[in-house]
């Protein structure tokens, strides 16, 4: 059970966090506002929610396996959006300001973009995945979500950029007048590069997802650091193409690297969410033989069309409240199963025997709201998995995890 002193700093830790992060907010959009107008800043903002939604619900898709707390997912937004934007923003400036003096006119622009931001951007959104490693590697279970949460840190970290780079456009007209300058920026920002923040940050993810999967201390720095050096290469190699005059630099680097990046990244995310799948499906049937859930939802738990059959069954059948506990049993599974899969590999730490404890009682828990509405478990009897789906040979029950070592 928690400590009364555990419980106020399980409360007052997110209330002064988001206080922190909503000053952060509020001074980012004052200086934007000193920059572009009050009718600027709701321009940009107004045009930057466009791509924005689509970009956070990509990463939650690919979180749907094991879907992370909404308050760290929002926290990942908003440290992006409120926190690095405010960093990144007053460094970025004063930097450009002491190249500008010392090597003149036009320079502190240039070498700030090439330089200077992609160092500065990358480490103050990488900040938030090295904190979760430190703070939260209850969370962190690996590449996948280290890749949602970079993706929804830069998210929040591109929507606040958006809105400086479109109210300037709409301040500021380059010639073809306030809405054609608007449409320019948020075609090549919104259209063709909304993944382009998100993309340069998941180098970070990817390197700090596989130090979450490892024993070694040297691994861990190497992969988070190899992986930092891969989003700042990124950063700068986009800037540099887009400071350079004419559209030939800009175009070669879209086409033959950062859409090659991106369709790399597309593919280690499909592998990792089928390595996912399989650590789940390979864990049921100890789960079934302990009697933390019966035979006959093996084959629904498995799939991820399984799980979202067996939900849309039970929401035509009983409503959403109860697909909803459908849900959450599900995702407590999913997060035991993952759990005893890191215990197995060693790289849970000290706490690893106390966690196990807590969640296999999540799932019992989870098992007992959804028992309260009995036609949600006769689905599982009735309904069958996914077409050409087979179940993993049935095990023995799992044994009781030791103390693992760090």
């Amino acid at each position: 059970m928690p400590t009364p002193r555990r419980q106020r700093r399980a409360v007052l830790a997110p209330v002064l966090g988001l206080i922190a992060l909503g000053f952060c907010g509020l001074v980012v959009l004052g200086l934007v506002g000193n920059s572009v107008g009050a009718t600027g800043v709701v321009v940009g903002a107004l045009c930057a929610l466009l791509p924005v939604g689509p970009v956070v619900a990509t990463f939650l898709w690919i979180d749907r396996w094991e879907p992370e707390p909404p308050r760290t997912l929002l926290f990942a937004f908003l440290w992006g959006a409120c926190f690095a934007a405010l960093t990144a923003l007053l460094i970025n400036t004063s930097a450009s300001i002491v190249v500008e003096q010392a090597l003149g006119s036009g320079s502190g622009d240039v070498l700030g973009a090439v330089a200077v931001a992609p160092v500065v951007e990358e480490a103050v959104k990488g900040a938030f995945l090295i904190g979760l490693l430190v703070f939260r590697r209850r969370e962190f279970d690996g590449v996948v979500d280290g890749i949602v949460y970079a993706g929804l840190v830069a998210a929040g970290f591109a929507f606040t950029e958006n809105i400086l780079y479109l109210g300037r456009a709409f301040t500021e007209d380059a010639g073809a007048g306030p809405v054609g300058s608007v449409l320019a920026v948020l075609l090549l920002r919104g259209v063709l590069s909304p993944f382009a923040h998100p993309l340069f940050t998941a180098m970070i993810g990817i390197g700090a997802g596989i130090a979450a999967r490892t024993t070694s201390v040297a691994v861990r720095i190497a992969a988070v650091t190899i992986g930092f050096l891969v989003a700042v290469a990124l950063h700068s190699l986009w800037n540099t193409s887009a400071s350079v005059p004419g559209n030939g630099l800009f175009l070669v680097v879209y086409g033959f690297v950062m859409v090659p990046v991106f369709l790399a990244l597309v593919a280690v995310v499909v592998w990792q969410r089928r390595r996912e799948q399989r650590i789940v499906a390979s864990q049921l049937p100890g789960f079934a033989a302990a009697g933390w859930i019966v035979p006959s939802e093996v084959p629904l738990l498995a799939s991820m069309a399984g799980r979202e059959g067996w939900r849309a069954a039970v929401r035509r059948r009983s409503g959403r409240r109860v697909a909803k506990a459908v849900a959450e049993y599900q995702a407590a599974v999913t997060e035991l199963a993952f759990l005893r899969h890191r215990l197995a590999r060693g790289t849970v730490g000290a706490n690893g025997p106390a966690w196990h404890v807590e969640a296999v009682e999540a799932v019992r828990a989870a098992r007992a709201r959804v028992v309260g509405h009995p036609e949600a478990l006769s689905v599982a009897i009735r309904h069958h998995g996914p077409p050409g789906w087979a179940p993993p040979p049935p095990g023995p029950p799992p044994p009781v995890p030791g103390r693992a070592t760090w």
